[in-house]
């Protein structure tokens, strides 16, 4: 809006010379207008350069995420503790949080708003949302007992209207009813992809599977909106610093997690047992997709996420086909495109 401001001001100046002085003000206008028109060119050429490479990196990271995390099995179950991998990923993004601090430090110096040192009111509130989100990350790998990776990528889109319920309960949002018909077209899409004509079973999905991805949902959904009211709480404050503190609690909750679920076998094999390249692989995908949608919200728009998850959706079904034999039926097409017309007119319905 300030800038906005400053442009009406300096036009109403040039129009001004001109009438005072219409010779020379004419001339000095048409440079000062060629030369801006020049730079926005230039800019937006940097712009769409860069929601490009975030495009190709968000949509890559997520529709390889469910298909490591099936690859990352052997003989149908996972020889490493998914506790440890979770506590890796942790410990990943709260380095990479750090390392961005780092250069900001550098280029910028140590401030208010992006010093570590913090206060226990400020930190008190980081715990809720990193046990949240501890019990969603390790749903994710039980979850495939029931559900292939494609089915996955369509039910973990059920988190839009956990999230949209929630922005209305907690955040006091109105959703538009552009958005709430984009809820029922989401829900439908999802069980019209998981219809299976080839048994006596309606769904493809068990009920468990059915169940865990709305637990699953319910807990992404209530994390990410507890989350942004803790960022909003105070805006000025370093989403690095924010991020740094989360992720330090995700660490100490996925410690816990690893002494009260696999203390033994990470005693008796180590802390790497059953690791494999693929492994390391999935390890690295988590932690990588939070820094791309971070990059995302700076650098692109909710049009981007829209595109990724839509292309997601098929990428994973396409591969699957040739890593886990699976089979890509009308029905999952058909619920697919729904879904990516749902998650389009929930972002295109936001009330501005």
């Amino acid at each position: 809006m300030e800038y906005r401001k400053i442009k009406d001001e300096d036009d109403h100046v040039v129009a001004s010379d001109i009438e005072s002085v219409k010779g020379k003000s004419h001339t000095v206008a048409s440079s000062n207008i060629a030369m801006p028109t020049l730079g926005v060119g230039s800019g937006e050429r940097v712009n769409w350069k860069r929601k490009g490479v975030v495009t190709c990196a968000l949509t890559i990271l997520t529709s390889s995420q469910a298909i490591l995390i099936v690859w990352s099995k052997r003989a149908g179950k996972y020889e490493y503790s998914v506790t440890t991998a979770n506590f890796l990923v942790e410990t990943l993004k709260c380095a990479l949080s750090f390392l961005a601090l780092t250069r900001i430090w550098k280029n910028e110096g140590v401030t208010d708003d992006n010093r570590l040192s913090t206060t226990y009111e400020e930190v008190k509130v980081f715990p809720i949302p990193a046990a949240l989100y501890l019990f969603k990350n390790l749903l994710q790998y039980y979850i495939f007992a029931y559900v292939d990776a494609p089915g996955y990528q369509i039910l973990k889109n059920l988190n839009i209207i956990s999230t949209g319920v929630l922005y209305r309960i907690i955040l006091k949002k109105k959703l538009s009813e552009i958005q709430w018909a984009g809820f029922i077209l989401l829900c439908c899409g999802c069980t019209t992809a998981q219809l299976n004509s080839n048994s006596d079973r309606v769904l493809q999905t068990s009920l468990p599977g059915w169940i865990m991805a709305i637990v699953m949902a319910l807990l992404s959904g209530f994390a990410g909106v507890y989350t942004e009211a803790i960022i909003k709480k105070r805006p000025s404050r370093n989403i690095n610093v924010q991020n740094f503190w989360l992720y330090v609690f995700g660490m100490a909750f996925n410690a816990i997690a690893i002494v009260i679920q696999d203390f033994d076998a990470v005693a008796n094999k180590g802390f790497f047992h059953g690791y494999s390249f693929i492994t390391v692989l999935m390890i690295l995908n988590h932690a990588l997709s939070g820094i791309a949608v971070s990059m995302v919200m700076k650098y692109a728009d909710n049009i981007v996420k829209v595109y990724s998850t839509s292309v997601a959706m098929l990428l994973t079904a396409v591969v699957s086909v040739f890593l886990f034999n699976f089979h890509l039926s009308l029905a999952f097409f058909l619920g697919s495109t729904v879904v990516s017309v749902s998650v389009y007119l929930h972002s295109a319905g936001k009330l501005r």
